[in-house]
C-alpha cells in the first residue's frame, strides 16, 4: 500500500517560512547505505546526519514533495491556518492510498477521507521521519540563503527561533519581512514583562 508520510519544520520561530514535507518511500522502505545512520526524526539527529540521510531519501527514489508558505502567509492569515493549508497542499500534491501526518492537528474538510494525524509518527513511521528530516534541511538552507541578506540577526546558527541574541538584535535593528511580526511582538512583550 503506498503510504505517504507528512511532517513540517519552523512551527515556532520568529522568522523564516513554514516547511512541510511529504514522501512516500519505496517498497515502505529505505536501504541506508550508510549503515551507522538510521531514519529518526529529524530532532534526533545531528546537522551533519540530517544532511547524510536527506542525500540518501532523495536519492533511494522516494517520492518528495516540498510546500513552502512564507512569513508573510503566516502574518496574513495565522500559523493556525497556514499549519493546516501546507498540509492540504501536500496531500493534493502526492496520490497515495494512505496519508499519515504527524501531530495532532484537525485538518478540516479535506476531500480525502484516508488521512491520518498521529501524534510521534516522526518517531514510529519510516516515511514520516524522513519527511521531518526533509523538511528540516530543506528549512535550514533555505535560513542560511535568508542569513546572508540579513546576518545581524543571526540565522544561520538559531534558525529563526527566539534566542536571545536574536531577540536582542530586533530590539536593535527591529524586524524585517522575514520575520513573523504577531510571535516577535509576543515575545518582546514577554521580555518586557519579566524585567517590569
Amino acid at each position: 500500500m503506498k503510504v505517504c508520510g507528512l511532517d513540517e519544520a519552523g512551527r515556532g520561530p520568529l522568522a523564516g517560512p513554514l516547511i512541510a514535507c511529504g514522501v512516500v518511500l519505496p517498497n515502505s522502505k529505505l536501504k541506508i547505505q550508510n549503515s551507522k545512520l538510521y531514519l529518526k526524526d529529524s530532532k534526533q539527529l545531528n546537522k551533519r546526519q540530517r544532511e547524510q540521510l536527506y542525500q540518501e531519501i532523495i536519492n533511494s527514489g522516494a517520492e518528495v514533495a516540498v510546500e513552502i508558505i512564507s512569513a508573510r502567509q503566516i502574518n496574513n492569515q495565522g500559523i493556525g491556518w497556514a499549519n493546516k493549508e501546507i498540509f492540504r497542499r501536500l496531500i493534493k500534491k502526492i496520490e497515495a492510498k494512505k496519508y499519515i501526518v504527524d501531530g495532532n492537528l484537525k485538518l478540516g474538510r479535506i476531500k480525502n477521507s484516508r488521512v491520518k494525524c498521529v501524534i510521534g509518527a516522526d518517531r514510529t513511521r519510516k516515511c514520516v521521519m524522513a519527511a521531518s528530516i526533509v523538511a528540516k534541511v530543506t528549512r535550514d538552507r533555505l535560513m542560511l540563503q535568508l542569513h546572508k541578506e540579513h546576518p545581524q540577526y543571526g540565522w544561520k546558527i538559531n534558525m529563526g527561533y527566539g534566542t536571545s541574541h536574536h531577540v536582542e538584535a530586533i530590539r536593535e535593528h527591529g524586524m524585517v519581512k522575514y520575520h513573523r511580526s504577531v510571535f516577535v511582538t509576543t515575545v518582546l512583550r514577554k521580555t518586557i514583562d519579566r524585567f517590569a
